[in-house]
């Protein structure tokens, strides 16, 4: 214990000073000297340290946050039966006994993408209608383009007059992961921290937007750029809700699934090498593929990919520490995406950047020419984009320049050292970055060298939806 509560005085550069705890006697907190013994009462985790000075009274508080969530895979979501959307974030077993035996109404304020509606709204409607819920839903266009704080205040307007109880009646948010990104911060804001839920409906967001904290709007052309760290109260996941997106959507959000399989799990990249064509023709509803007889590869991926992006987070959750592998793909892709916004897809960017990172590491001797091969040919049978046009050198400085001025002065590239293998490096040299870039260019401007198909520009032969 000595040596946590050392290194928590480190971190947290506590000055030296009397530590005082908080005790609660008859509803009253009062401090008292942590060294003196016995107390009546209930201690509060936070703990106050006063200093003083000839300058003056110092009071540090050190007060621990906790965000408890769960993330929950079920079927049949939006089937009357099924509790999970009125009660899955209810751990207390007490609390969800008093929410059983309660006569009063439930209310429930429900944001879903507008095309998410379009396909779904009848089931969300019919399953809160036959639960007996008093609720709203408000359907929203919930793209890249739109994604701003008007949106956020839209959403605050129509729960304003709604009227919802701040602790005991979360907001649902159900579509994809710019729609889960606008409700949390919409929640994060209103009575400044109103519980919500996440209910994903693309592979993107299943897999990714369904793990963390974030929430978030562009703002001044910059992706993300207004956001807070507040963890909803719980997310439910459904694949059946992928059947419904288009292909080039699964393929978008398989490009998120690669990324933690050639930073973490050798054996989730495999698994994309050898049956991501097959996850991608079955949408991830196939519980056997037939050829290779791999039980239930949609389950295995889809769980191996959140399970590794909660080891990465979960520790991390409000990015103190900035050396995150959760970042590879996104050091060049958020200035590329806003760039062409909207020709690609986010996944699509991110695989764009994770190509060019993939020849840096190369570059720098971590990756064999085989293993860059191997992975490049598997983003091309996913069916992602490895280069783009826009993607020019003068980008790629401009976005590592943008990102070193958020990163505490140093530029924290994560790389793979092999397949399923990665470090964190700041000593990536210009000189490498250029050699990289030309090669990459060569190879994969037109794909003829390596006996690629063209893949110069993405065709954009979808609507963007979530």
């Amino acid at each position: 214990m000595e040596a946590i509560k050392q290194n928590m005085d480190e971190e947290q550069q506590i000055p030296k000073g009397t530590e005082l705890r908080l005790v609660q006697v008859k509803g009253t907190w009062t401090r008292q000297r942590v060294s003196s013994h016995g107390h009546n009462g209930r201690v509060s985790a936070a703990n106050i340290y006063e200093s003083t000075s000839s300058h003056g009274t110092s009071w540090t508080v050190v007060s621990p946050i906790t965000f408890t969530f769960t993330i929950t895979q079920t079927h049949d979501l939006l089937n009357p039966s099924n509790d999970t959307l009125l009660m899955g974030h209810i751990r207390d077993p007490k609390q969800l006994e008093d929410f059983r035996s309660s006569t009063k109404p439930i209310k429930r304020f429900v944001v879903m993408d507008e095309t998410v509606y379009s396909l779904y709204g009848s089931q969300v409607t019919d399953y809160l209608e036959a639960r007996n819920v008093l609720y709203r839903i408000l359907p929203l266009p919930t793209t890249e383009e739109n994604k701003s704080m008007d949106m956020v205040l839209k959403i605050l307007d129509e729960v304003h007059r709604f009227g919802i109880e701040r602790r005991t009646e979360p907001i649902i948010g159900i579509g994809g992961g710019v729609c889960l990104d606008i409700v949390g911060l919409a929640a994060s804001l209103y009575r400044r921290r109103t519980p919500y839920i996440r209910v994903p409906t693309t592979l993107l967001s299943y897999i990714d937007a369904s793990v963390g904290a974030k929430t978030g709007v562009n703002f001044a052309n910059c992706k993300n750029k207004l956001g807070t760290y507040i963890a909803p109260v719980a997310v439910f996941l459904d694949r059946a809700f992928i059947q419904t997106v288009p292909r080039r959507h699964i393929s978008n959000g398989l490009a998120e699934m690669l990324k933690m399989a050639l930073m973490k799990h050798r054996c989730l990249f495999e698994l994309l090498e050898t049956k991501g064509r097959f996850l991608l023709d079955s949408k991830f509803q196939s519980t056997e593929d037939p050829i290779g007889k791999c039980a239930d590869p949609a389950s295995v991926s889809t769980q191996l990919a959140i399970e590794t992006m909660l080891e990465e987070l979960a520790p991390n959750l409000w990015e103190d520490d900035l050396d995150r592998l959760v970042d590879f793909g996104h050091l060049i892709s958020p200035e590329l995406e806003m760039k062409v916004l909207p020709c690609l897809l986010h996944g699509e960017a991110v695989n764009i950047d994770m190509s060019f990172m993939v020849y840096v590491s190369c570059e720098r001797g971590m990756l064999t020419e085989v293993e860059k091969l191997r992975i490049i040919h598997c983003m091309l049978r996913l069916e992602l984009p490895v280069w783009h046009q826009d993607c020019n050198f003068a980008l790629l400085q401009k976005a590592l320049s943008e990102r070193l001025q958020h990163s505490g002065g140093l530029l924290r590239m994560p790389l793979p050292t092999g397949l399923g293998r990665a470090e964190i490096f700041n000593d990536i040299s210009n000189d490498t970055l250029y050699k990289a870039y030309e090669k990459w260019c060569d190879d994969l401007s037109t794909g003829t060298e390596l006996g690629f198909p063209n893949i110069s520009q993405h065709k954009n032969d979808s609507k963007s939806v979530e």
